[in-house]
This record gives structure tokens, sequence and C-alpha cells, in this order.
């Protein structure tokens, strides 16, 4: 072989290399890294036994079918993205992968993730994922995010699945306790993203999203991110009350909690009809790290 020839195969090579970095970040890595944690956290602390090799399966798969309803959200809004500076450097807006390629991505790992999730685990989790693929692609993405500034608070059901779908992964079934990990992560939700919303509400303005700064004001926004995060000290509690944790998670949830509502609060008491750009996101930052060490609670409480 020429030297010519080998340069030609090696930079072949290179560039097939990129085309599945491009397709790997339409699976949003960020929100795939926290599917695999909160689904590992529902299988971990199900009272199912399961095999180490099965558990990593059922998570990675999970993981997959959380990927291609993120690339199919991609594929649908690729001309949202091309209009907001949070999202314009995407795969799609820049070029580096076409609408169709998207869509056939995500529509393969689709039904991938949910046949092998099948047949590797139970049929109850594969439903539930195929459940958390469509609710994200046709309730989210399609209907309500162009419609209503509910958007956040209704598609908010697709990302608090994942850990439900890690039990029924070990157990096979559905029970009360993995109710607990959906509540948090639903409620927890809306003051997450309107905090975001808040210091990015130029970039949803251009792409003529309905979020809640746009459509209702600063003040609305500023009082829901506060009684969303007031709702969290009920769900926090829940689990306790049906015996599913005990105080090693209690505690220490509650004083996560309370710091978040104090930090909510000092948004909302700011100076009328405006906000403080830190403090929103601060409220975004932490809210991240508050559902982090949520989840890390739950395996504390199940190992201690």
């Amino acid at each position: 072989m020429s030297s010519s020839s080998r340069l030609k195969k090696k930079s072949l090579s290179q560039e097939d290399l990129f085309n599945l970095s491009e397709l790997f970040k339409l699976m949003k890595p960020r929100v795939m890294s926290l599917v695999i944690f909160t689904c590992a956290v529902g299988l971990l602390t199900s009272p199912g036994i399961i095999s180490t090799k099965d558990a990593i399966i059922g998570i990675l798969l999970v993981s997959i079918g959380a990927g291609a309803a993120g690339a199919l959200n991609m594929w649908y809004e690729s001309d949202l993205d091309a209009l907001m500076t949070r999202t314009c450097l995407r795969p799609i807006p820049t070029g580096k992968v076409n609408k169709n390629q998207a869509l056939i991505f995500g529509v393969t790992l689709s039904i991938i993730s949910v046949v092998a999730l099948d047949y590797f685990a139970n049929r109850a989790s594969a439903i539930l994922l195929l459940s958390t693929i469509l609710f994200y692609l046709f309730v989210y993405t399609i209907w309500l995010k162009r419609r209503t500034p509910q958007n956040i608070v209704i598609g908010g059901a697709a990302g608090a699945l994942p850990p439900v779908i890690g039990w029924t992964i070990a157990t096979g079934s559905l029970s009360i306790e993995p109710l607990t990990f959906f509540l948090i992560i639903f409620f927890w939700t809306p003051s997450h993203f309107w905090a975001l919303s808040l210091y990015k509400s130029d970039d949803y303005k251009k792409a003529k999203i309905p979020m809640l700064p746009l459509t209702n004001g600063i003040e609305s926004t500023k009082l829901n991110i506060f009684v969303y995060s007031l709702l969290m000290l009920p769900v926090i509690i829940f689990p306790y009350w049906i015996n599913f944790v005990g105080e090693v998670f209690l505690v220490p949830a509650l004083m996560l909690t309370l710091y978040y509502n104090y930090l909510c609060y000092e948004l909302y008491n700011y100076t009328k009809n405006k906000f403080n750009s830190k403090k929103a996101k601060s409220i975004f930052g932490y809210s991240i790290l508050y559902l982090f060490l949520i989840f890390v609670l739950f395996l504390l409480d199940k190992i201690l």
C-alpha cells in the first residue's frame, strides 16, 4: 500500500471518529449522565436481586434510550436551536449532522434500547422506557414546548421516569416506593428550568418559546420558582412517611431543601419586576447539586 493510500485511509478513519463524536453529542451526554445516575439509584435501592452484569446492561440500555430521545428532540427542534446562543453550536445547526441522520439515529437507538431491555431485563421496564421516549418526543417536544409555559411542568414527567425504570429492571414490577423518585424529580424540574429561563430569556424570546418569564412576567416566574421549591418539602418527607427511608436520608435532605427554599425566597424577594442574574444562576447551579445529593442520600440510607 502506498503512503498516499495509507494517509487517505487514516484520514477517513479520523473522519468516521469525528462523525461518531457528533452523533454522540446528539444524545445530550450531560442529560444521559443524570439518567445513568438516577436509574442506578432506583435499581440499587430496590428489593430486587439482580446480577452486576444485568444491572450494568439495564442501566446502559436506559441511558441509550434517553440519548435516543435527546437525538429526536434535537432533530425536531433544530430550527429553534439555531436561534439560541445556548444551543446554536449543537451538531445540526452547525451542519455537522443533517436532520435525516439525526432522525434515523434517534429512531434506531430507540428501537434497539427498548427491544434489548425487554430481552435482557423485563417487559415492564421496556414499556416504561418506550413510554418515556414517546412522551418526551410527542408530548413535550412536539406538543407542549412551543405552545404553553407549562411545557416544563408537564414535560418533567419524562425526566422523572429513569429511576422508576431502574427499579422495575430489578423487580419487574411497580410499587409506591419508586413513586418517591418520580415526585422528587417532577417537582424539582420547574424551579430548576425557570431559574435558567430567567437569565436566558432573550434566547427563548428569539426562538419564540413561551417560557414563563415571557408569558407571565418576571414576578410570576419568581413566585412560581419559590412555590415549587416549597413543594419539595412534603415531597422530601414522603419517602420517610411511607417507611422507605430513615433519618439518615430525612435530616440532611430537609437541610438541603430548606437552603434551596432560602435561595428561591431571596430571588422572589428581590426588587419588584426585576431579578438578580447571579441569584438565578446560583439557584440553577445549586438545583443540580441538590438533586445529585438527594439521590446520594437514598443510597447512603440504603447502605446504613
